[in-house]
């Protein structure tokens, strides 16, 4: 069997290298989910997308090396780039049917933008060994799906040096750490070495929180958001209420076939 694959650095800066490399498969039907997972476990990307196309929809899962997800960003952004770019340049939209629903992607000039569930998080309490491990006392601790811990100032999100065997072991799926940002509205890194990927370049389900926790802190809906990764991300960013849309570019890195 031969699966077409693609590498794709989604949410990139204007820099090579940029951005969150996603793998893409294309599948005539599903696989057995332990072949889906080991493709993404020997890929060894933070999350590999898998697509199959239906009459008028593209099913879509994700996989990081470890296990399979509800939500990724940046693994429909790549998926939807190249069927928007490459596999189906007439379209200037395409339907995903996921776990966590319909997400629809749309062309917008030079940015693809992609529509998610809004996850505002609420204030809370640290699990315990959480901020042990992350090594810097937030201003507050936030809980969606993932712990977001609150910092005064960038240059705190961008020293952070996580104890990932300690971090590993906390009660929580992943963490994020956020401020305000210097050059834009906010700033972010994000940490899920429990799901297999120690520290993710560039998250958009983690701004499923980001994006109605800032836009509420800020008192502003459109807004423009850095992933201090240390290769780095942009995300330009839309509070729906309901939803969220947020918005990168993407470039194909390589594309070849998969040998099964």
């Amino acid at each position: 069997m031969k699966i077409p694959y693609y590498q794709i650095d989604a949410f990139t800066t204007e820099h090579p290298f940029s951005g969150n490399p996603a793998g893409v498969c294309l599948l005539d039907k599903w696989l057995p989910n332990e072949v889906l997972q080991n493709i993404a476990f020997e890929n060894n990307l933070s999350d590999t997308a898998f697509i199959v196309e239906k009459t008028d929809v593209f099913e879509l899962r994700w996989f990081t090396p470890t296990q399979e997800m509800d939500l990724c960003g940046h693994a429909t952004l790549a998926p939807a780039f190249l069927l928007l770019n490459v596999l189906k340049p007439t379209l200037d939209t395409v339907i995903f049917s996921s776990a966590s629903g319909q997400v629809i992607a749309q062309r917008k000039e030079d940015l693809i933008e992609i529509n998610f569930p809004s996850r505002m998080p609420h204030k809370c309490s640290a699990p315990e060994g959480l901020i042990e491990s992350i090594g810097l006392e937030p201003v507050s601790v936030y809980k969606s799906r993932d712990y977001l811990l609150l910092y005064e100032h960038e240059e705190q999100i961008t020293s952070l040096a996580p104890n990932m065997n300690a971090l590993a072991a906390v009660d929580c799926f992943a963490v994020i750490a956020s401020a305000k940002g210097q050059n834009c509205d906010f700033v972010s890194r994000f940490f899920a070495p429990s799901g297999g990927v120690p520290e993710d370049p560039v998250t958009g389900s983690a701004h499923s929180t980001l994006i109605p926790f800032w836009a509420n802190r800020l008192q502003k809906n459109t807004l423009h958001a850095l992933q201090l990764s240390p290769r780095g991300g942009e995300l330009f960013c839309t509070n729906m209420d309901e939803r969220v849309l947020m918005s990168g570019r993407c470039t194909i890195y390589f594309e070849g076939k998969i040998s099964l």
